[in-house]
């Protein structure tokens, strides 16, 4: 099984991945939600970092990004960062991290990071995409350093369209996203594994069938 169906059926086995009738914060009805913070044990916050290490490292291998060091992003991103750097450690690559505070510190050691100095290609580790806003931010705060950004890995890309019926924008929020910041986005899956992974019709995602044709077609009218 492929390391995204791996990741998905995970997923759902945390809770992580859930199917229904949900509403976005946008507003926006959709048949399935993800949510991250159910990754909240021990257990499962490790096994999640090795997802983050094999996408890197067969990332890293096939050419498609170069990196010296991790950087999350103030919340989320911290934790998954730092698990992250422990698990490339243990397949090998032992990189430094890094993570930014959300209000600068004046006393102490001061500033508005934690861990090793922003030098080289970084990548950032953080969740998903919505409107990229908290990812640009990170962008600034790297090359603000004098740091490079080397790209940006999420757990799901949802490869759809952003706005409202009859003004949906062009290309997905990912595909937004690189195109104006010329950094690339890697995903550990995506909107299409999922399908495929209910079609494949595994154990685990055969009691999402009922929510497969729901799926498709949010696909067809918002995917990108």
């Amino acid at each position: 099984m492929s390391v995204p169906w791996q990741f998905l059926e995970f997923a759902l086995q945390s809770g992580a991945l859930a199917f229904g009738d949900f509403t976005t914060k946008s507003g926006r009805k959709t048949p399935y939600f993800f949510n991250a913070g159910r990754f909240e044990r021990g257990s499962t916050l490790a096994k999640l970092a090795r997802f983050y290490a094999q996408t890197l490292l067969a990332a890293r291998a096939d050419g498609r990004v170069r990196f010296d060091m991790l950087f999350g992003p103030a919340y989320k991103g911290i934790t998954l960062a730092s698990a992250t750097a422990v698990a490339l450690a243990e397949q090998g690559l032992d990189l430094p991290f890094s993570y930014n505070r959300k209000e600068r510190k004046d006393h102490g050691e001061g500033g508005e990071l934690v861990g090793a100095p922003l030098r080289g290609r970084v990548m950032i580790v953080d969740d998903v995409i919505t409107d990229g806003a908290a990812k640009r931010e990170a962008l600034d705060l790297i090359r603000g350093h004098g740091a490079e950004p080397a790209g940006v890995v999420i757990m799901l890309d949802r490869m759809e369209r952003t706005g409202a019926d009859g003004a949906l924008s062009a290309v997905s929020a990912v595909r937004a996203f690189e195109q104006e910041t010329r950094v690339p986005i890697i995903s550990i899956a995506d909107l299409d594994d999922l399908v495929g992974l209910l079609r494949s019709g595994t154990p685990l995602a055969a009691s999402a069938q009922p929510y497969l044709s729901s799926i498709e077609a949010y696909r067809k009218r918002y995917g990108a």
